[in-house]
């Protein structure tokens, strides 16, 4: 878990070594505000780890990680008993929503739960036939339509033929963008309604796909989508592709929403659990020059 998390955040860490200086046991505050600033970590942020670390000026690893930490401190709130266990995947198009969905789906196969996809992203054709193709790759069953029919419908078959045929996860997909934001949380709003009507509770997770390359600006997105239909949980991805890894210090500090996973790579294997220890640890051990 740790390596994997510190491969997924690689450019934040060469960003921050060329700042540190040699390996010492303390490290002074305004060395690690220029670390947390450079790392993506909101300015307002910035400063209120900076207050809640001892007084002194120069603090040390243990310090710095029980205040870090405590920003990862969250209810996970899901029934994850029910069955289907029914996941609603929304996200702006380009975050990588498809890709993160066939390697959920993935992890669950791995775990030896069997899984149905639902393309309800109608919007376009092309996200249809990406997911189709996905799950021919990945040998788990799909239920689709054609473009411009109506994604509510979509979610509810899934659901339906979920439930008769003894399926233990579903993962539904959602349209990234139409033609205005009013027009999106109608949609989604009706999904959820209607996802609702075709089992208990479902969906179960509403899961927000977040592109962690557009690091501390990806938060207004979130609080857009968290307004039209109440997130429960959080996926970053392509962590590995940028330098703005310690922006999750300021997501998960805005939204208060678990982060499950962190996409760290392309293959299959590359969506990993989120571990608030191992990502602090790894952040961390860059600012203070841990031997490898």
């Amino acid at each position: 878990m740790f390596a994997s998390i510190k491969k997924g955040l690689g450019k934040t860490l060469e960003a921050i070594k060329e700042i540190v200086p040699a390996k010492q046991e303390k490290v002074s505050k305004e060395i690690l505000e220029e670390v947390l600033l450079e790392a993506d970590v909101s300015y307002e942020l910035v400063e209120e780890i900076l207050y809640y670390l001892p007084p002194q000026n120069s603090v040390g690893k243990d310090d710095i990680k029980r205040v870090l930490k405590s920003y990862f401190i969250y209810d996970k709130n899901a029934n994850i008993s029910a069955n289907p266990f029914v996941e609603l995947i929304v996200g702006v198009n380009g975050a990588g929503k498809t890709t993160t969905i066939a390697k959920l789906a993935n992890i669950y196969k791995n775990q030896n739960k069997s899984v149905l996809l639902g393309a309800g992203d109608t919007f376009r054709a092309a996200a249809i036939e990406q997911l189709k193709r996905w799950s021919e790759k990945i040998d788990v069953p799909i239920i689709y339509t054609q473009q411009g029919h109506d994604p509510s419908a979509v979610a509810y078959d899934t659901i339906s033929s979920a439930k008769a045929r003894g399926i233990d996860n579903v993962i539904i997909d959602t349209a990234g963008r139409l033609h205005n934001q009013i027009n999106l949380a109608n949609e989604l709003k009706k999904i959820v309604k209607i996802c609702a009507k075709a089992a208990d509770n479902a969906p179960h997770r509403k899961i927000l796909i977040l592109d962690g390359t557009q690091g501390n600006s990806a938060i207004n997105q979130a609080l857009a989508f968290n307004e039209m239909i109440g997130i429960d949980a959080l996926i970053i991805t392509k962590l590995d592709g940028t330098a703005k890894g310690g922006a999750l210090f300021s997501i998960a500090k805005t939204l208060q929403l678990p982060i499950l996973y962190v996409g760290v790579g392309e293959s299959m294997d590359d969506l990993i659990p989120f571990d608030a220890e191992s990502y602090v640890d790894s952040i961390l051990d860059a600012i203070f020059n841990a031997k490898e």
